[in-house]
């Protein structure tokens, strides 16, 4: 199970008071030796425990940024405050950088916690009652997600029309324990589940929130689109720090603490090759 994390969210202040001082080695010929890396928890832990020591064996001096939000992490990226973020799927980059005309890229897949319907009222899906009110995040991309949990559950039926990365409690078309939906900030959704008779909650705001993975009624089937990568600005993609990263990512390092602090976490492909 994962490390209990040191639970100091940087603000956005802190954090622009770590990220000062980023920029070129001169004396290495302008090749970049100092790093900012930022994003959520757990992945600032993941960044912390198993990137940074190799990436400070190879010779850098790696600072790690944490945030509370989903949106903060790409504004860092994108204005240079940061060199590469963790916390983000496919999904989500393309949805994001459209809407705010941003240049990103993917470089790599993680280990990725997934959205679990939890619940303090009831034990199995089995005894869900009908009525229930279950949390679901107000973002469409994971709001799209906890449906298709439900989905794949069996607690209910999407349209085929829909579109599989938006779908809403619009494009329910059966729902046989009549099964309330309330929309949520998806950071909320752990303190909200005592008031709820279940939630998707992200895996992330989960162990946030001193969850435990493990305690999921059911988990979702996890494609590559929605597994969260290190990203960087599209222009950095040729630079050496990027392929460092990737390096280090793919160390028998990264796997080593994946497999003792990480459990419950889905792994991409590359991974189980």
């Amino acid at each position: 199970m994962i490390r209990k994390h040191a639970g100091i969210l940087a603000t956005f202040l802190a954090g622009a008071a770590l990220l000062a001082g980023c920029g070129e080695d001169e004396s290495a010929g302008k090749e970049r030796k100092e790093l900012v890396l930022g994003g959520t928890v757990p992945y600032t832990e993941m960044l912390e425990w198993a990137v940074q020591p190799t990436l400070e064996e190879m010779g850098y001096d790696v600072r790690i940024v944490e945030f509370s939000d989903y949106v903060q992490p790409n504004l860092s990226l994108d204005d240079g405050s940061l060199d590469a973020n963790l916390y983000q799927h496919e999904v989500y980059l393309s949805a994001f950088t459209e809407t705010r005309n941003m240049d990103l890229s993917l470089v790599i897949p993680v280990p990725t916690a997934p959205i679990g319907i939890y619940s303090e009222q009831y034990d199995s899906l089995g005894e869900i009652e009908e009525g229930s009110t279950i949390g679901l995040a107000n973002d469409p991309t994971n709001l799209s997600r906890g449906l298709t949990v439900l989905r794949d559950a069996g607690l209910i039926e999407i349209s085929e029309d829909a579109d599989p990365i938006r779908a809403s409690p619009a494009d329910v078309t059966s729902n046989p324990l009549n099964l309330q939906f309330k929309e949520i900030e998806a950071a909320n959704l752990p303190r909200s589940l005592d008031s709820l008779d279940l939630a998707a909650v992200n895996g992330n705001f989960a162990l946030a929130g001193g969850m435990d993975l493990n305690d999921a009624l059911v988990v979702d089937n996890m494609p590559p689109e929605i597994q969260n990568q290190i990203v960087v600005r599209t222009e950095d993609l040729d630079e050496q720090f990027v392929e460092d990263i990737k390096t280090a990512v793919q160390s028998d390092a990264f796997k080593k603490v994946i497999e003792e602090d990480f459990e419950g976490f889905n792994r991409p492909d590359w991974m189980e090759d």
